[in-house]
């Protein structure tokens, strides 16, 4: 369920930015998140416990919708989400540098990976390559580590308390940078208030309450390899709403970036990251 509501809202996000800079639509859609889970999860207050860990993981969350949303500007929501799926091939890397072994299937499974980024992003060559590619990759780093520290400490802390703490942050720092921000349009047309009420209630309350609660039960990289058909979601979406059309190179990369992420997780093994226990 969470993949195939996170694959659709690259397209609903897409359109969001027409009417809204990223910080702004940010700062709304995870404000008006964190405060229905604070309500509904936390009943109305946070365990003083999880406030560090869920600032944590509200600062790597915020980094990556961060460079994620600014990224969307520049590029494709169907490239979006298989950059961003590229996620799913750094988490059993992060663990494995935390102190597990890595395997043969995860080296071929990152280099599928990478070939298949270069072929998504640059089909005519490197100089192609767009500043909405680079700032989505980076978003997946930040991603990664988000996935990686969720699987850690909801073994330790409530996921009621962690949830509403960590949109919380983003909304918060999303807020704060906001004087920052290059540009600070914010035109509330139907299509954005739709865009929100997706973002904020599917996409964010009950993607992040699911995965959080499944993650107490499930190692990071089992997760990763669910999250893998998320750009499969997105590019069926783009298809469909905005009639994206795929190149040769385009599909060869996207596939290259889907089989290393089940080479990865299917074949590199799932063992817990030494940070999980």
């Amino acid at each position: 369920m969470n993949t195939a509501i996170w694959g659709c809202t690259f397209v609903v996000v897409k359109g969001a930015l027409a009417d809204a800079s990223p910080l702004p639509f940010l700062a709304v859609r995870f404000v008006l998140a964190g405060l229905l889970l604070l309500a509904i999860l936390g009943r109305g207050q946070v365990e003083r416990a999880a406030i560090f860990p869920g600032f944590i993981l509200g600062l790597f969350l915020f980094v990556g919708y961060l460079f994620q949303t600014y990224g969307l500007i520049y590029t494709t929501p169907s490239k979006s989400a298989f950059l961003t799926g590229f996620s799913v091939i750094l988490v059993p890397l992060i663990v494995m540098l935390a102190g597990s072994r890595m395997g043969s299937a995860t080296l071929v499974g990152g280099a599928l990976g990478l070939a298949g980024i270069y072929l998504l992003v640059a089909p005519s060559g490197m100089a192609t390559v767009n500043r909405g590619d680079l700032l989505t990759l980076a978003g997946a780093f930040s991603f990664a580590i988000h996935i990686v520290l969720v699987g850690h400490y909801t073994k330790k802390f409530s996921f009621l308390h962690l949830v509403p703490a960590q949109i919380l942050v983003v909304g918060l720092l999303a807020s704060i940078t906001l004087p920052l921000a290059p540009a600070r349009s914010f035109h509330l047309t139907s299509r954005l208030v739709v865009a929100i009420l997706v973002t904020a209630v599917l996409a964010t309350g009950v993607a992040f309450s699911v995965q959080n609660w499944a993650q107490q039960y499930t190692p990071a990289a089992h997760t990763a390899l669910i999250f893998a058909l998320e750009p499969v979601f997105a590019a069926l979406s783009s298809r469909l709403v905005m009639g994206e059309h795929f190149g040769g190179r385009a599909l060869a990369g996207s596939g290259l970036i889907l089989a290393g992420m089940v080479v990865s997780e299917i074949w590199g093994g799932s063992q817990p990251s030494p940070v999980e226990g």
